[in-house]
């Protein structure tokens, strides 16, 4: 079936007219929804906690942030941005005890609704607006007179008014002027952590390690192996951007191409597949989740061991060297 596309045209801001919208926590989406909702005409407040960056971030961006629990207590849209591992923690200690009907909680992201860990009341309304880049991207694009395009989804319609309070909200952000693509919690949820780790993270960063070592070990300077397979990769997601697959192939070299389409198979092969469908198999019966939720109950060991591991790897190394050497590159290192 053709996916519902809406745009500002279909939106009715008037919706949160005379309505109080939180956003609870000022990272990278929460800044954005924050300042794109106030400069599209609405109320806004950011629950943060004192003494943070974001705290001071909020203040500096001319907002007096307030508790989560005084946001549940006062607002009638509650839009959680927090990462996915501490919003059921803040859900049930801050917000749960102050929830009342008519009220609206959203999401950036479907996880904690859709794997069960928060489990809004009766007459409460669950929506999602879900960006399709990230928030400096969200603000960056509506402060030039554009957008992003974003998802939207309704768990629960208690008002019948759950799908317009969600459109008034996504284009007073920006995606209205882009799209606005109709989903549900469960299909954005289970796409979103499968291209993470299949392709735009986990499949991504494995194959660059993997054929920087392939290359070094065959011998071929550090130097030279990292410009083949991590700096100009920007080049060629930079053609997929523009116009997927076939401009790519139409912009590279012929040879490029024939490597393409006669190598790249025997790379992401059958295995690769199967491995992949493991992958979503994990996502969908709630393994994966089980997992992220368990590994930050104990402490993150493996986590940190894995990003430690990871974070002195030849191809990093090498890679923060060369960065500097290129002045054209806001280079951005932790």
């Amino acid at each position: 079936m053709p996916v519902t596309i809406y745009y500002d045209k279909d939106a009715d801001p008037s919706v949160l007219k005379g309505k109080k919208i939180a956003i609870l926590g000022y990272g990278s989406q929460g800044h954005a929804h924050a300042q794109n909702l106030r400069d599209s005409g609405m109320t806004v407040v950011v629950a943060e906690l004192p003494g943070t960056d974001n705290h001071k971030l909020a203040v500096e961006h001319n907002f007096k942030p307030i508790s989560a629990a005084e946001a549940a207590k006062t607002c009638d849209l509650l839009i959680m941005t927090l990462p996915d591992e501490l919003q059921a923690r803040i859900y049930r200690s801050e917000l749960q005890p102050h929830l009342k009907p008519g009220q609206t909680i959203g999401f950036t992201h479907g996880f904690n609704i859709h794997f069960g860990q928060i489990l809004p009341p009766e007459g409460i309304d669950v929506i999602m607006i879900a960006p399709k880049g990230p928030g400096h991207l969200v603000r960056s694009e509506f402060v030039k007179g554009g957008g992003v395009p974003c998802l939207v989804a309704v768990e629960k319609n208690a008002s019948g008014k759950a799908l317009q309070v969600g459109l008034a909200w996504g284009s007073g952000i920006g995606g209205g002027r882009a799209g606005i693509l109709e989903t549900t919690f469960r299909d954005e949820t289970e796409t979103d952590l499968f291209g993470e780790q299949v392709v735009l993270c986990g499949g991504v960063t494995a194959l660059i390690k993997t054929a920087f070592e392939t290359l070094q070990e065959a011998g071929y300077p550090p130097e030279i192996c990292y410009f083949e397979v991590m700096h100009e990769l920007k080049l060629i997601v930079d053609l997929f951007y523009q116009g997927g697959i076939n401009y790519m192939r139409y912009s590279v070299s012929n040879t490029a191409e024939y490597g393409d389409l006669t190598r790249g198979p025997r790379i992401i092969n059958e295995q690769t597949r199967a491995e992949m469908r493991k992958i979503l198999g994990e996502i969908q019966d709630g393994q994966f989740a089980r997992e992220w939720l368990l590994e930050n109950q104990v402490g993150r060991p493996t986590f940190n061991a894995l990003y430690k591991k990871d974070y002195n790897h030849p191809v990093e190394e090498v890679g923060r060297r060369l960065r500097r050497m290129m002045k054209w590159i806001d280079v951005k290192e932790v």
